[in-house]
């Protein structure tokens, strides 16, 4: 999954700093943060893996694959953050995204400077908020393709998901409310005493 549906399946302040952090810190380094953000590095490692294997992404990754092969998962993750965006009331996901570039902006000293540059684009653009916009999105997949390798530049990623974009929605449907059920099932953990 991508930044928002990190960021949405996140039940503290603490755990939204962990979500984001996982990309920016060591493996071996993982522990050495207070416990809620643990909880998020680890919440966020169990959303990943649970993603990897569902059924439903499977065959969202096949949309992609023709044209991106390996990156597929990248690109599915991107279009999920479309149809979250998009499931979530206006109010309410404006909510949600400054709620968490404040949490972020609050826990600055945690994260390297590559971060920082990140989240002033992220927060200035409003990313979180942009990626219910056909236009969002299209600046997300032109993000992974940026960074991705073995890619060219200018393949019409975009343009295969407007394509398909009922049938990424329909696998987003049958996905989303199964990695809600486990997130909040792992999530319940690290309540036990």
């Amino acid at each position: 999954m991508n930044f928002l549906a990190h960021s949405y399946i996140s039940f503290t302040d603490e755990q939204i700093v962990g979500q984001f952090l996982q990309d920016f810190i060591r493996n071996k380094d993982r522990f050495s943060f207070p416990p809620g953000i643990v909880e998020g590095i680890l919440l966020h490692r169990e959303i990943d893996t649970f993603t990897d294997v569902h059924p439903e992404i499977h065959e969202a990754k096949k949309v992609f694959s023709p044209l991106v092969r390996l990156y597929s998962g990248a690109f599915v993750d991107v279009a999920f953050d479309y149809f979250l965006a998009n499931s979530l009331q206006d109010i309410a996901l404006m909510h949600h995204s400054e709620r968490v570039y404040k949490v972020l902006r609050n826990n600055m000293n945690l994260f390297p400077p590559t971060f920082h540059r990140m989240l002033e684009g992220m927060e200035r653009d409003n990313w979180l908020y942009h990626y219910r916009e056909d236009q969002g999105i299209h600046f997300s997949f032109r993000n992974v393709l940026n960074k991705a390798k073995y890619l060219d530049k200018n393949l019409a990623v975009f343009e295969v998901f407007l394509s398909n974009k009922d049938q990424l929605q329909f696998h987003f449907k049958n996905f989303f409310p199964d990695l809600m059920a486990h997130a909040v099932d792992f999530n319940n953990q690290f309540r036990i005493p």
